[in-house]
């Protein structure tokens, strides 16, 4: 997002599925670098832990109407980082500023994506596609890796995570199929 021009001068940051494991890890580390991020969530019960990362503002999922999303809708946000897809995707882009930057990197919500050129033509706003198992080249890959364990390094990275016993794992899974599930949930495997 930085090499597509992002940075935090140029605007709010809008962040969905703020609560998860990747979504959390990204609100506090554009907190850290300075943006002024705005947690996208369905789970208000959750503002307070979204604040303590760095959100400078809540937003709730169930506030926008997401059946009626117009081709442009109000220029509010510079990035985005989306981890639902669907409906929020095509609700993000058109809520985008002028040569605003989305990083796809989900899809919690739908792989489906109904929206229309006019934010990419008529705001030169970029969509960008995360493909997290692979990076072009090695010094690539240790660039994001030095950039994660330095000034990208959420404050509270051991608080972002919650572990389960290999043998409770089964209990897990009704939550994430519930949408449930908040932050990164680690498997022990010697338990």
């Amino acid at each position: 997002m930085e090499h597509n021009g992002l940075k935090p001068a140029n605007g709010p940051v809008v962040v969905g599925g703020a609560t998860g494991g990747v979504g959390s890890i990204a609100l506090a580390a554009l907190a850290k670098m300075g943006y002024a991020v705005t947690a996208l969530t369905g789970k208000e019960s959750e503002s307070g832990w979204l604040k303590t990362l760095g959100a400078k503002d809540i937003l709730l999922r169930q506030s926008l109407d997401l059946t009626k999303i117009k081709p442009l809708d109000k220029a509010t946000w510079a990035g985005a980082v989306d981890n639902l897809g669907g409906e929020v995707l095509a609700w993000m882009a058109s809520t985008m500023k002028f040569n605003g930057t989305i990083a796809s990197i989900g899809l919690a919500a739908s792989p489906n994506l109904s929206t229309t050129v006019l934010p990419f033509i008529l705001r030169g706003v970029s969509l960008l596609g995360v493909n997290s198992t692979d990076c072009p080249t090695p010094e690539q890959e240790r660039a994001v890796w030095q950039r994660l364990a330095s000034d990208m390094r959420p404050p509270m990275l051991k608080d972002m995570a919650r572990t389960v016993a290999f043998g409770d794992l089964p209990t897990v899974f009704d939550d994430f199929i519930n949408a449930k599930v908040t932050r990164r949930v680690v498997v022990d495997l010697n338990s």
